[in-house]
């Protein structure tokens, strides 16, 4: 973060998401101001609370992909919910407190992995001895060590020191073939541990007990061991992950994960629109969304959370609320919960330019992602600037007949396009054919049919 100023944070969004200049301005600077806060006394960081966010706009604009690669761009714990969720059964639905418990998770196995990788290469060191003994079936003896004075009479263990000599001979030749590969197709026996699953409390799974309970239980299940046989390439991968396992500090993990949560932790509330309440009229159905807005309020405003880690305050997780807002505004939310929300960004519809610029601009467009995919059979596909401009007109004349739903009309756009030629890939391949024009005349062959069916479920994503 020292480097990545509001500036750079822009720059990179700009690489995957066409347009929407204002939203990723505004969270670029929410950002930066929790880096900011971090270099505060800790008096004042106190006080500072984040400027959480309120997107507007239809569907397909790219709300969640801004969210979503911010999140990645800073390395930062990052978990998408759907409001309405929270309405499906009773009252309200699931325990909204799980967001929180959901987004520590996250921020554990994304902790984990890079612990992980830190001791990677001596996990590797150990599953290479480990498999060395296992081919020579000498699991459970101790390899000699490096230090030893082969040249004395006898080893610590009593063994003879010409012996102890020829084993390690016999390790090493061993262990130059496995790295060889020369055993991969091997097969060997291992002892595998396995943690097994928590049990449904009545029926209840582990996300719906309590957070004391589910880690009680969790410590009452015993690891499984059993024996299996498998190829040294798979042995070697199963002796990895449990290797690691035995190196990593699983509480500096935890520790870590809590705070990576409560300072960088981002939580993407989605159609929220869905549980602004309406005209107020007393409906049940607006009774319930009432109450969404109620228990979501003092995780927004700041709380503490109990959690099978530990106890996670929100105060400084990042919430960064969207939704369509076609038959409520965001007037229609509580005003308490407005209040959270302090910065409302309103996202443009997209337009016939911006799907020709999303077709060819971002890293990994749709159009290089079906050039990679069917570079894979051999067959080259090329563009015509016209054919893309053909699949814009077309993606925007079908965003105006029918439901609005943004930039994924472009993958149904695609794939009507590329249907027949996917299919046909091998063959073309195997018949000479190498090389295929995309031309506008067969972007429009392919999809007018679709757009003057009155039957347009085909073109529907």
């Amino acid at each position: 973060m020292n480097d990545l100023t509001p500036r750079g944070i822009v720059a990179e969004l700009d690489r995957h998401i066409i347009g929407q200049d204002r939203a990723k301005r505004a969270v670029a600077v929410a950002v930066r101001n929790r880096w900011r806060r971090q270099q505060l006394d800790p008096a004042l960081a106190r006080e500072v609370a984040p400027k959480n966010i309120i997107m507007v706009g239809p569907t397909g604009v790219g709300k969640t992909e801004i969210a979503r690669r911010l999140a990645t761009l800073v390395g930062a714990p990052f978990i998408k919910v759907e409001a309405s969720k929270y309405t499906e059964v009773g009252y309200h639905g699931r325990d909204v407190e799980s967001m929180v418990r959901d987004l520590l998770e996250l921020a554990v196995n994304m902790v984990r992995a890079e612990h992980a990788e830190r001791v990677r290469s001596e996990a590797e060191s150990i599953v290479e001895e480990r498999l060395v003994s296992l081919l020579l079936g000498t699991e459970g003896l101790a390899p000699v060590p490096a230090w030893q004075d082969a040249s004395a009479d006898r080893n610590e263990a009593g063994e003879p020191a010409e012996d102890a000599e020829k084993r390690s001979l016999l390790r090493d030749r061993m262990r130059a073939k496995l790295r060889e590969g020369l055993f991969a197709d091997r097969e060997i026996e291992i002892t595998v541990r396995e943690k097994q699953a928590m049990p449904l409390v009545g029926m209840m799974g582990p996300d719906q007990l309590d957070p004391g309970m589910a880690s009680m239980l969790e410590n009452l299940m015993p690891d499984r061991t059993h024996r299996r046989r498998v190829t040294v390439t798979r042995a070697r991968t199963l002796l990895l992950d449990e290797e690691t396992q035995k190196l990593l500090d699983e509480e500096k993990i935890i520790e870590q994960a809590i705070e990576r949560t409560q300072q960088t932790g981002v939580v993407f509330l989605d159609e929220i629109d869905k549980i602004a309440s309406g005209s107020g009229d007393g409906r049940s159905a607006d009774v319930s969304r009432q109450g969404v807005q109620r228990d979501l309020l003092p995780i927004v405003e700041g709380s503490a959370v109990n959690t099978r880690h530990g106890v996670i305050h929100t105060d400084q997780i990042l919430f960064i609320a969207a939704g369509a807002f076609h038959a409520a505004s965001v007037s229609d939310l509580m005003p308490e919960l407005q209040g959270r929300f302090p910065i409302r960004v309103e996202l443009d519809p997209l337009t016939k330019d911006d799907f020709r610029r999303i077709l060819t601009e971002p890293d990994a467009a749709l159009t290089r992602q079906q050039e990679a995919l069917l570079a894979t059979e051999g067959l080259t596909i090329a563009f015509e600037a016209e054919a893309i401009d053909a699949m814009a007109e077309l993606a925007a004349a079908a965003n105006d007949r029918m439901e609005n739903i943004g930039a994924r009309r472009l993958m149904t756009v695609i794939e009507q396009v590329f249907e027949q030629i996917s299919f046909d890939a091998p063959d073309l391949v195997a018949e000479g054919t190498q090389r295929i024009e995309i031309t506008p005349a067969f972007v429009r062959e392919r999809l007018d049919a679709v757009l003057t069916d009155d039957d347009l479920r085909r073109f529907v994503l």
